[in-house]
C-alpha cells in the first residue's frame, strides 16, 4: 500500500531462511553460519494494528524454520527495525544494518514511500531486498531494479478488482463519492480508481473528493457532506487504524444503510471492527489473501499456519501476515533455487536475484510467480460481507477470484494509463462468484 513518511503500521520479523550473501561477483561461496535477515515495518503508531501481525507471522514462520533446519541447513536470525520515525531514520538504519549487523537480505517496507526509497538503496548497497509489503506500482514501472524483487501485486489490481465486483454487483450505480486518506496512496488509488470506472462506465457523477489529513481520528466533517450528498456509492481505500475509526462513525450515524461501500483494504480491519460493519459490504483483501479462503482453506498449509497463529497470538491471520509469508516463502524458494543452479554451492548475491525473476512459488494460498521485472504476481480475492453465528466480525460471501492477467496491467505499461484501456468486457469475463460455507 502506498504510504509516506508519516505513514505508519507495524509488522516485521522473519521466517524463511536467507543464506549469507557474499562477496560480489563470486561463484562459489562458503556456508554461513546463519542467514541474517532485516526487516522493515511499522512496530509504534497508529498503523501498528496493520503491521505487528505481519511482524507476528515472520516470528512464527522463522521459529518453524529453523526448527526444520533452516535453509539449507543454515539458521535464520532477523533484526527488525520501525519505520514510524519516517524515510530517513529508515534509510539510516538499512545502512547501518548492512554495513554494521552484515545483514544479507532486506525485507522492506509497508510503506510505499520507504520502498520507494529503499530499492535505491538496495542497488547502492548491492544488497538483495524483498519488497513485501508496499503497494506503489511506480517502483518497477519507472525504474529497473537488480537488488530488488515484490512478492505481492500492486495498487493496479488491488483497485480494479473490487471496481468490476461493484460493477457486476451493482452495475446501475450513477453517482459516487471518494474518501481517502490524504497521502500518496489515498491520491494514487483514487487516480486508478477513476481511470478504469471512466473507461468502464462513463458518466458516473463524482459528487465529492474528499481527503481527510493522514491521522485524522474525527470523520464528522465528512460523514456530514455524504448524509447529505447520498451518493449510491462510496469508495475509501484507506486502512488501519484510521479505516476502522471511518467505519466506527459512519455506522453510528447509519451511512452504510444510505450508500453501498467498497472498501478495498478492509479485510485487515474485519476482526477489529466485528458487526459493526454490516452485511453488503464490497471487501478486498489486497490479494487472495483469508484464512478462509474458498479454495485453500482446507489446505494442510493454511490450516496449520491459521492455528498456529491463532493459538500463540489469539488473533487471526489478516493479509499483512499472508504478505509476510509470501516474502519468505519466496526468498527461501529462491535460495534453493539458486543453490540448485549453483551445484549445491552456496550463491552470490547476484545468483540469488537473477533466480528470483521468473520464480514460481507455492505459498499459503496459491502459487505466485515474479515477473522479469521483479513484480509479484497473484489473483485479488473481492467479496461482500456476510453476518453468520460463527464468527463474531463478517465474513466474506460471493467471493470472486480475479486473477492477475485480468487486473494487472503488463510488464512495460503504467497502471494510470492501462486502466484507461479497460472496456465493460472486464467485467464479464470474471470468474463467477463462490459462496460463504460455514
Amino acid at each position: 500500500m502506498r504510504l509516506t513518511r508519516r505513514a505508519a503500521l507495524s509488522a516485521a520479523a522473519a521466517t524463511l531462511a536467507v543464506p549469507t550473501i557474499l562477496p560480489r561477483n563470486a561463484i562459489a561461496q562458503q556456508r554461513p553460519s546463519e542467514l541474517r535477515l532485516g526487516i522493515s515495518t511499522f512496530l509504534s503508531g497508529p498503523s501498528s494494528v496493520f503491521g505487528v501481525p505481519g511482524r507476528n507471522a515472520a516470528d512464527l514462520l522463522i521459529e518453524q524454520l529453523n526448527a526444520s533446519g533452516g535453509i539449507g541447513g543454515v539458521p535464520i536470525r532477523s533484526v527488525v527495525i520501525d519505520e514510524a520515525p519516517g524515510v530517513d531514520f529508515l534509510l539510516g538504519e538499512c545502512r547501518r544494518l548492512a554495513q554494521n549487523e552484515g545483514v544479507d537480505v532486506m525485507l522492506a517496507s509497508i510503506s510505499s514511500g520507504s520502498c520507494l526509497a529503499v530499492a535505491p538503496l538496495a542497488e547502492q548497497l548491492r544488497l538483495p531486498t524483498i519488497l513485501w509489503d508496499c503497494g506503489t506500482q511506480r517502483i518497477f514501472e519507472e525504474n529497473s531494479f537488480r537488488y530488488a524483487v515484490r512478492t505481492q501485486a500492486n495498487a493496479v489490481p488491488e483497485i480494479v478488482a473490487p471496481l468490476l465486483y461493484l460493477l457486476r454487483a451493482r452495475p446501475e450505480f450513477s453517482t459516487l463519492a471518494v474518501v481517502n486518506q490524504d497521502y500518496a496512496w489515498g491520491r494514487d488509488s483514487w487516480a486508478i480508481w477513476k481511470g478504469a470506472m471512466d473507461a468502464i462506465k462513463p458518466g458516473v457523477r463524482v459528487v465529492a473528493e474528499l481527503f481527510p489529513r493522514f491521522g485524522a481520528t474525527d470523520f464528522s466533517t465528512e460523514i456530514t457532506r455524504l448524509q447529505a450528498l447520498r451518493p449510491d456509492v462510496i469508495f475509501s481505500a484507506s486502512w488501519g487504524g484510521e479505516l476502522d475509526t471511518f467505519i466506527r462513525q459512519a455506522a453510528e450515524r447509519r451511512l452504510f444503510e444510505r450508500s453501498t461501500f467498497v472498501l478495498p483494504l478492509a479485510e485487515s480491519s474485519l476482526e477489529r471492527v466485528g458487526k459493526t460493519l454490516p452485511p453488503g459490504v464490497i471487501v478486498g483483501a489486497r490479494g487472495d489473501h483469508w484464512f478462509l479462503h474458498p479454495t485453500a482453506r482446507d489446505t494442510e498449509l493454511l490450516k496449520n499456519f491459521t492455528e498456529a497463529y491463532r493459538r500463540r497470538f489469539n488473533l487471526y491471520p489478516i493479509y499483512p501476515t499472508f504478505h509476510m509469508a509470501q516474502a519468505l516463502y519466496g526468498l527461501k524458494a529462491g535460495y534453493e533455487k539458486a543453490i540448485a543452479a549453483n551445484g549445491g554451492r552456496w550463491p552470490s548475491r547476484e545468483q540469488l536475484m537473477d533466480t528470483m525473476r521468473g520464480l514460481e512459488f507455492r505459498h499459503l494460498t496459491g502459487t505466485m510467480k515474479i515477473r522479469d521485472d521483479g513484480q509479484g504476481l497473484e489473483p485479488m480475492l473481492v467479496g461482500v460481507t456476510r453476518h453468520v453465528d460463527s464468527y463474531p466480525f463478517p465474513v466474506l460471501d460471493q467471493m470472486i477470484l480475479y486473477p492477475p492477467e485480468l487486473v494487472m496491467n503488463p510488464t512495460g505499461t503504467k497502471g494510470v494509463e492501462w486502466v484507461r484501456l479497460l472496456t465493460p468486457a472486464a467485467v464479464r469475463r470474471a470468474p463467477a462468484p463462490i459462496a460463504w460455507r460455514a
